[in-house]
Formats: structure tokens, C-alpha cells, sequence
């Protein structure tokens, strides 16, 4: 008798094996940006309407800029994650691979871009 548990029996089912980490990687992503989110809001939100020294001034503090680089990263793979999904179901032929290799490609693009974004200002 094995003593599995439910994600381990299903780990490498389906058609393409990969389902049950996809999903996890959705869940763990999904409850990073429930925490992110509103942590984000209220790190952002007295600074929104301030002049721009001062909003330069406060994202070079070491806590407001890694929020919001990880809200902006872990958000943003949760919409490649998302969006590779969506297209996988609606999306038929060679449309899919190029729609797919495109959404990938832009939300690593604006992740790189957030990012960069978010260093410069913070060093």
C-alpha cells in the first residue's frame, strides 16, 4: 500500500504533465498577490499625488521599492501564467504557439521594464 497524497498521484497526469505544477504555480501566485496587493496600496498610496522628488526620495527606501517589485514581478507572471492558459484553450493552430510565444515574451519584457524601472530609482 502507497501512501500518496492527492498532488503526488497526480503529479505528471493529463495530456501535456505539466497541469498539477501549473496550477500550483498559479495558487502560490494567486495567494502571494492577495498579501501583495494590498501591502502594495497602502506602501503607495500617501506618496500618489506628491511631486516627483519626493516620490524619487521615497522609493529609495529599501521597503517601498522591493514591494513593489514584487507585486509588479509575481503579478506579472501570474498573467503570463493566466493568459498561456487562455490561449491553450481558445486559440487553435499555429496561432497558438505564436500567441502564446508573445504573451510570454511581453510580460517578460514589462517585468524587466518594471524592474529596471524600480532600480534605478532605488539606487
Amino acid at each position: 500500500m502507497a501512501y500518496l497524497t492527492d498532488r503526488k498521484r497526480a503529479a505528471g497526469l493529463g495530456a501535456a504533465k505539466t497541469g498539477t505544477e501549473h496550477h500550483w504555480s498559479m495558487m502560490v501566485s494567486s495567494v502571494a498577490l492577495l498579501l501583495l496587493v494590498p501591502l502594495f496600496v497602502f506602501t503607495v498610496g500617501p506618496v500618489i499625488g506628491s511631486s516627483h522628488g519626493e516620490m524619487v526620495a521615497y522609493f529609495a527606501k529599501p521597503f517601498p521599492a522591493i514591494v513593489a517589485a514584487l507585486t509588479l514581478t509575481v503579478g506579472l507572471m501570474h498573467f503570463k501564467n493566466g493568459a498561456q492558459t487562455l490561449i491553450e484553450d481558445y486559440v487553435h493552430g499555429p496561432a497558438k504557439k505564436l500567441t502564446i510565444i508573445g504573451v510570454i515574451c511581453l510580460s517578460y519584457a514589462a517585468a524587466g521594464t518594471a524592474l529596471f524601472s524600480i532600480a534605478r530609482i532605488a539606487l
